[in-house]
C-alpha cells in the first residue's frame, strides 16, 4: 500500500497542471518544504538484553518532504488528497508511516516499521484550530483511529502547533503491536492518549530550525501485555530545513516551467563515489530501468540564487532479465536546478526524496546490500538523484528546442548508512546510470 502516496502524488499533480486558468496557472509558487531531522523516541517494549534491550531509547535520521496546495500534501512522511473542502470542512484519503520502536541493532531483521492508510474529516472550529477524525488500517487490516484537537498560530518568525489527541485502538491492533504474537497472547482494544508540539523557527532566507515533541500515554490492556514494560512512550525529532523564505511574498508567477523527463538507465554494482570518478562496473546481469518523472515548479530561486526547484513524482519500469522479474518504482522527490550560463549551458540537478519498489530487485538484494551484506532489503528506501544536461536548442541553435535538454542521470536508492529506522536501518543500495531527455513546456 506504500506506492499509493506516489501514485497519488503523480496523479493529482498532473491534474493541477490541467486546471483552468483562472483556478491556477500551475505556476505560481506554492508552499513547500524540505527537512533533514534526527528523531529520538524511547522504546516500551521488555526487550532481552541480548536483543538490544539495555538501550531505552532509538534514534533514527528522517528526511520529510513537505508540500500544499489545494488539492493535496506532503507533510513529513504523510501524503493526501483534499478529496472535498469548504470554509468549514475538508475531506481527505490518506497514507502516513508508522514508527515502531525497537532497538536499533534489531531494526533491520524484524522491520517493524509500517504505514497506515484511510481517511480524514477535518472540521474547522476557528481559522486557526480544527478537529480531525482519522479512521485508518496498516497494511495487514488492523483497524484504528484518531480523534484530534490541534491549534496553530504564528508569532514574528515562529510557526508552531499544538494538539491533542485520542488513539482508538482495536483488538487486532493491540495484539499486533503490543504482544508481538508472544504465546498467542491476545489483547482486547484500548485507548492511548497524547499530547504534542511542533515549531519551525524562520533563522534567514529559507533556512530554518524544525523540532517536535510528544507524549502518549499506553493503554491499560496493552501495558499489561508481557511484552510492554512502560506506561508511556515520548519522541522528539529536531533538524534544519528550507521552505518559503517568511520574510518575502510568495511570486504569483515563476520562470521556471514544468517538465516531462524520459530516461534509461542501466544497473551498476558501483557505488556513487565510484561511479563520480568514473570507475563504474557493468551489471552482469543487464539490468536495466525506463523511468518517467513530472517536474512541478516550486520556486525558482532559493537562498537568493538562481535555483529552480521542483516537486518531482516519478514512476519507474525494471525490466525482467535472467535473475528478476519486472518490477515497478514509485518516486517522490523535491529536486534543484543550477544552470551554468556558458554558450552551450550546462544544467546540474540533485533531488532528495522517497523510493518505493513493488520488489526488491537484484542489484539491491545480491549485490551492494541485502543478503549480500547480512541485511534484510526494504521496498521503502530514502531517493538521490543526479543529472547533468545540456540544452538542445543551444546545440543546433535552435529556438524551438531551448526548452529540451539531454543528460547523463543516475538514479540512487538506500537506507542513508543505517541511519534511517524507516527504511528498514540497512546499510547499501543500488545505482542506475544513463541517459535522459528532458522537455520543458508552458
Amino acid at each position: 500500500m506504500r506506492q499509493i502516496i506516489f501514485m497519488i502524488v503523480l496523479t493529482i499533480t498532473l491534474f493541477g497542471e490541467s486546471l483552468p486558468a483562472e483556478e491556477s496557472d500551475g505556476r505560481s509558487e506554492e508552499s513547500w518544504g524540505l527537512v533533514g531531522a534526527i528523531r529520538t523516541s524511547t522504546i516500551p517494549y521488555d526487550i532481552p538484553q541480548e536483543f538490544g534491550g539495555d538501550s531505552d531509547t532509538v534514534s533514527s535520521f528522517v528526511p520529510m518532504l513537505f508540500f500544499e496546495n489545494e488539492y493535496f500534501y506532503l507533510d513529513a512522511l504523510e501524503g493526501g488528497i483534499k478529496l472535498y473542502t469548504n470554509t468549514e470542512w475538508q475531506i481527505s484519503a490518506l497514507i502516513r508511516h508508522r514508527f515502531v520502536d525497537i532497538p536499533a541493532d534489531v531494526q533491520n531483521q524484524v522491520q517493524a516499521d509500517t504505514a497506515d492508510w484511510g481517511a480524514q474529516a477535518r472540521y474547522f472550529t476557528t481559522p486557526n484550530s480544527f478537529i480531525d477524525a482519522e479512521m485508518l488500517s496498516d497494511l495487514d487490516g488492523n483497524l484504528h483511529g484518531n480523534l484530534r484537537f490541534s491549534y496553530r498560530d504564528s508569532s514574528g518568525d515562529l510557526d508552531w502547533k499544538a494538539w491533542v489527541e485520542a488513539h482508538i485502538k482495536s483488538s487486532d491492533f493491540n495484539t499486533e503491536y503490543y504482544t508481538f504474537k508472544q504465546d498467542d497472547e491476545s489483547i482486547s482494544g484500548g485507548v492511548d492518549l497524547a499530547v504534542g508540539v511542533r515549531g519551525k523557527y524562520h533563522v534567514i532566507s529559507n533556512f530554518y530550525l524544525v523540532a517536535q515533541a510528544k507524549i502518549s500515554t499506553i493503554d491499560s490492556n496493552a501495558r499489561d501485555s508481557q511484552a510492554i514494560d512502560s506506561s508511556t512512550q515520548s519522541e522528539l525529532w529536531a533538524g534544519i530545513g528550507i521552505f518559503n523564505d517568511k520574510g518575502t511574498p510568495k511570486k504569483s508567477r515563476l520562470s521556471n516551467k514544468p517538465y516531462v523527463r524520459l530516461a534509461h538507465t542501466f544497473a551498476t554494482p558501483s557505488d556513487l563515489s565510484e561511479i563520480i570518478r568514473f570507475d563504474m562496473d557493468e551489471d552482469e546481469h543487464n539490468n536495466q530501468m525506463t523511468s518517467l518523472f513530472y517536474g512541478h515548479p516550486l520556486t525558482d530561486s532559493l537562498f537568493g540564487l538562481p535555483l529552480d526547484v521542483y516537486l518531482t513524482p516519478g514512476f519507474a519500469w525494471h525490466y525482467s532479465s535472467d535473475v528478476q522479474p519486472s518490477i515497478q518504482e514509485y518516486i517522490i522527490a523535491v529536486k534543484f536546478f543550477y544552470t551554468i550560463p556558458l554558450p552551450w549551458r550546462i544544467r546540474l540537478g540533485a533531488a532528495e526524496g522517497m523510493s518505493y519498489v513493488t520488489d526488491v530487485t537484484y542489484i539491491e538484494e545480491h549485490d551492494k546490500s541485502g543478503t549480500a551484506k547480512g541485511y534484510e532489503p526494504s521496498q521503502f528506501l530514502n531517493y538521490l538523484d543526479f543529472t547533468v544536461g545540456m540544452n538542445v536548442g543551444d546545440i543546433f541553435g535552435s529556438e524551438d528546442m531551448q526548452d529540451t535538454w539531454l543528460g547523463v542521470d543516475i538514479h540512487h536508492r538506500s537506507a542513508i548508512f543505517e541511519t534511517a529506522q524507516q527504511y528498514g536501518r540497512l546499510k547499501g543500495g543500488s545505482n542506475y546510470v544513463g541517459l535522459y531527455l528532458k522537455q520543458h513546456f508552458d
